[in-house]
C-alpha cells in the first residue's frame, strides 16, 4: 500500500470517527510497510499504540482490507525520533523477530462475518418495535397535519432522497409517532430488504453509554452508518448529553454524506431545544422541519369517528348518541391521546353497564378526564396575549383610542373573549374600559367578517386561538 492510498483511507475515517477522534488518533499515525499481511504504523508513544489498537484497529482493518489491501494485523511501532521511554521500546519484535517498538497487534476480522453480524445486532436493537396500528390508513388528515402527513408520504415512497433530515415537530398526543411508525411500515412494505433502524433518542444514548463501557464503539459507529434509514424519535432527550450529542452529530454527518434518509422527531423545533449544542441544531435546521399544530375541533371529531369505526368491531352492538362525539371533540382539545383514551374507556364501560353511550354516561364515565381538560381561560389572559402579538401596551387594548392600529387588536380581543369564554356580552365590554355590549358585538362580528375576506386576520385570529388554547 502507498502512502498516497493511506492518505485517501484516512478521508475515509475522518468521516466516520469524527473531527476530534482523528486529530487525537488516527492524524499522528505515520503508515510505513506492509509485510506478510501486517500494516505497520509509527506512532509517538506506546500509549497512542494501545489506545489506537484498543478502539480503532478494528475499523482500520475493515477500511484496508474493502480497498483490496491483504492485511490480517495491524502493528504499531514507535518511531525512532519520537521521546519514548525504554520500557516501551524494549521487548518487542516484528512477525519476523527482528527487534522494534511494536506496541500492540489486532487480527482482522473477516469481512463477510463482520457484515452479518451487524445485521444481527441491527434486529437486536429493534427494542421497540413497530406498532402495526400506526399506518398512513390509520392516520386522520386535517389542516394542523396535512404538510407533516403529505411530507411523511413522500419519504414513505423512498427513492431518492429529496430532503434531509425530515423533522417532526409539535407537542404531546399530536402524530410525531404515529407518522414515524408509518413511514417506517410504508417503507417496509415498499422493499423488505431496506435497512430501517426505529429508536428513540434515550436508546440511542443507552447504546452509545454502553459502547463506551464495553470498549466496543467500532461496532456502535458500524451499526448506526450501516443503516438505510435511521429514525429518531424525541432528539430533545439528548441535550445536555455533550458526548451523546457529539456521536450523534458524526453519524448524522457520516449518514448524510452516503445520501441515507434521516428522520427526527422532537416536542418543539430544533432552535428551541435548550441546551442542544448550535451544531446539532444547524444540521437537523437543513432539510425539512414541519410543525404538527394543535388539533382543530374538525380534526378532533374527524379523529373520533375513525375510532368509534376501530371500537364497533370489538363491540358491534354498542350504539352512540347523537352529540356525544362533538361534546368530546370540543372539551377535550389539547391531547388526542387523552381523546382516544376517553373513547377506549367510554365503550368498555357501556359494555360492562350495557347501556347506550349518551351525554348522561359520558359525563359520569369521564368526570376527571373532563374536569382535567377544562381549562379556564380568562379575559385577561386573552388581552395580554393579544398586546403581546401585536406589540402594543395592554392598557392600549383598553383604553379609548381609537387609532385602526389599537381598534383592530382590541376587536380581535373581544372576538376571542366571546369564542374562549362564558363571559356574557356586557361581561366583555366592561372588562374593555366600560363599553357598551353593543360595541362588543360589532366588534365580533367586523372580525367574522374580516376571517372570509382578509388571510391576515384570519391567521393571526387563529394563532391567537391555539396560543391560548395550548
Amino acid at each position: 500500500m502507498t502512502k498516497e492510498k493511506w492518505g485517501q483511507l484516512r478521508n475515509r475515517l475522518l468521516k466516520t470517527v469524527g473531527q476530534n477522534n482523528f486529530t487525537t488518533w488516527i492524524e499522528p499515525l505515520e503508515f510505513d510497510t506492509v509485510d506478510g499481511g501486517v500494516a505497520v504504523f509509527k506512532v509517538p508513544t506506546n500509549f497512542m499504540g494501545n489506545y489506537v489498537s484498543q478502539n480503532f484497529a478494528d475499523l482500520i482493518l475493515h477500511e484496508l482490507t474493502m480497498s483490496g489491501e491483504p492485511v490480517q494485523r495491524l502493528a504499531f511501532r514507535v518511531a525512532a525520533n519520537s521521546p519514548a521511554r525504554p520500557a516501551e521500546a524494549a521487548g518487542a519484535t516484528d512477525s519476523h523477530g527482528s527487534p522494534q517498538g511494536d506496541v500492540a497487534v489486532m487480527t482482522a476480522p473477516a469481512a463477510a462475518p463482520a457484515s452479518a453480524a451487524g445485521k444481527d445486532a441491527l434486529e437486536a436493537l429493534q427494542a421497540a418495535p413497530l406498532d402495526p396500528r400506526f399506518t398512513f390508513d390509520s392516520f386522520v388528515v386535517g389542516k394542523p397535519n396535512e404538510l407533516a402527513h403529505a411530507a411523511a408520504r413522500r419519504v414513505g415512497e423512498g427513492g431518492p432522497v429529496t430532503f434531509n433530515p425530515l423533522v417532526l415537530y409539535g407537542g404531546v398526543g399530536l402524530g410525531k409517532t404515529h407518522l414515524m411508525h408509518a413511514i417506517a411500515w410504508e417503507l417496509k412494505e415498499k422493499n423488505p430488504a431496506l435497512n430501517v433502524l426505529y429508536l428513540s433518542a434515550e436508546q440511542f444514548m443507552y447504546r452509545f453509554v454502553q459502547a463506551l463501557r464495553e470498549r466496543k464503539m467500532m461496532d456502535f459507529k458500524h451499526l448506526f452508518r450501516s443503516v438505510d434509514v435511521l429514525m429518531v424519535d424525541d432528539v430533545q432527550f439528548i441535550a445536555g448529553k455533550d458526548s451523546t450529542q457529539e456521536e450523534f452529530f458524526h453519524t448524522f454527518n457520516a449518514l448524510v454524506d452516503q445520501n441515507k434518509q434521516i428522520i427526527i422527531s422532537a416536542d418543539r423545533a430544533p432552535g428551541e431545544i435548550k441546551d442542544l449544542e448550535d451544531r446539532v441544531k444547524s444540521r437537523l435546521q437543513c432539510g425539512l422541519v414541519v410543525d404538527l399544530h394543535p388539533t382543530d375541533y374538525e380534526l378532533r371529531l374527524g379523529i373520533l369517528q375513525t375510532k368509534v369505526e376501530q371500537q364497533r368491531q370489538t363491540y358491534p352492538d354498542l350504539r352512540i348518541a347523537d352529540g356525544v362525539l362533538e361534546f368530546l371533540a370540543h372539551r377535550i382539545s389539547t391531547n388526542v391521546r387523552v381523546l382516544e383514551g376517553a373513547l377506549t374507556r367510554l365503550f368498555a364501560f357501556a359494555s360492562l353497564v350495557g347501556r347506550e353511550i349518551d351525554m348522561d354516561l359520558t359525563q359520569d364515565c369521564l368526570a376527571d378526564v373532563l374536569r382535567a381538560s377544562e381549562r379556564k381561560i380568562t379575559v385577561e389572559e386573552i388581552q395580554r396575549k393579544v398586546s403581546e402579538y401585536y406589540n402594543i401596551r395592554m392598557s392600549d387594548i383598553i383604553g379609548p383610542k381609537r387609532l385602526r392600529s389599537y381598534a383592530r387588536p382590541r376587536q380581535v380581543a373581544m372576538y376571542l373573549c366571546k369564542q374562549l369564554t362564558s363571559r356574557s356580552l356586557p361581561e366583555i365590554g366592561r372588562r374593555f374600559g366600560g363599553r357598551d355590549h353593543t360595541t362588543v358585538m360589532h366588534g365580533v362580528k367586523r372580525i367574522e367578517e374580516l376571517k372570509t375576506t382578509d388571510g391576515q386576520i384570519a391567521e393571526d385570529v387563529e394563532m391567537l386561538r391555539r396560543s391560548l388554547e395550548a
